[in-house]
């Protein structure tokens, strides 16, 4: 298995992957995706990602990653990747 330095372009069904490997709850499915949440403590944070098999955009992906929903930006993302792979 290669170890990722740079973030690899990933498909949403890749991503809900890695996410619920991550111990993420499965919510539901939305229009727009399928919607994961985690606890954090006090805290729970819930993100909606889009249930394709083509590459997520750049600009979804960074606000996936950002604080506002998962929080685990691409250091998180690289670390989930190189821990369960692809």
């Amino acid at each position: 298995m290669p170890k990722y330095t740079r973030a690899p372009a990933l498909s949403g069904k890749q991503l809900i992957r890695l996410l619920r490997q991550d111990e993420w709850i499965l919510k539901g499915r939305t229009m727009h995706g399928v919607a994961l949440a985690k606890y954090f403590g006090d805290r729970t944070k819930v993100t909606v990602i889009p249930d394709t098999s083509a590459s997520l955009d750049d600009g979804t992906l960074a606000a996936i990653l950002g604080v506002k929903q998962t929080g685990i930006g691409k250091k998180g993302l690289l670390d989930l990747v190189n821990k369960f792979g692809l």
